[in-house]
């Protein structure tokens, strides 16, 4: 893999608002500056309001709800089947007698990972729910049919991986 070329450029900054940044480089161990303004540009560059809607891009979306309401679990599991395409994994917690923590890898089209997150939201019952992007894939050819080999099984996806 090709190195980047690493542009340097100054950045001015009230007293008090450094010292409470090295403290925040120190808290997370980073061992400079430069890589923790790296880290918050990509963070920044990432949130889903900044992208373009068609753009291929992977995440997450974290709910939590009430199990309690009247059908809202198996509303839940048929909305993730109806976006099964778009679903790589999930993973369910119970937070207490009543909560339950769902966190779903996504990946797909950001406008219809939005959706899906819109729909979720919506429900009676879900207290809070989340898109976040990780990864956007700015290859060009986006989505196409790709086959390959995992321990000697070969299948096929709707994506391409690296």
């Amino acid at each position: 893999m090709e190195k980047d070329t690493l542009t340097r450029f100054g950045v001015s900054m009230p007293e008090e608002l450094i010292k409470q940044f090295d403290q925040y480089i120190n808290d997370q161990g980073y061992t400079n500056r430069s890589e923790a303004i790296r880290d918050l540009v990509r963070k920044v560059l990432l949130e889903p309001g900044r992208l373009n809607s068609e753009q291929l891009v992977a995440g997450t979306i974290v709910m939590v709800y009430d199990h309690h309401v009247t059908g809202l679990p198996l509303d839940l599991m048929e909305l993730q089947h109806e976006y099964h395409h778009h679903i790589i994994s999930n993973m369910h917690i119970h937070l207490n007698h009543d909560q339950c923590l769902e966190i779903i890898a996504v990946r797909g089209i950001l406008s219809e990972l939005r959706d899906l997150k819109h729909k979720i939201q919506v429900q009676k019952g879900v207290l809070y729910a989340e898109l976040s992007v990780t990864f956007v894939d700015n290859r060009k050819e986006g989505h196409s049919s790709a086959g390959h080999a995992h321990q000697g099984q070969t299948h096929s996806h709707s994506h391409h991986h690296e």
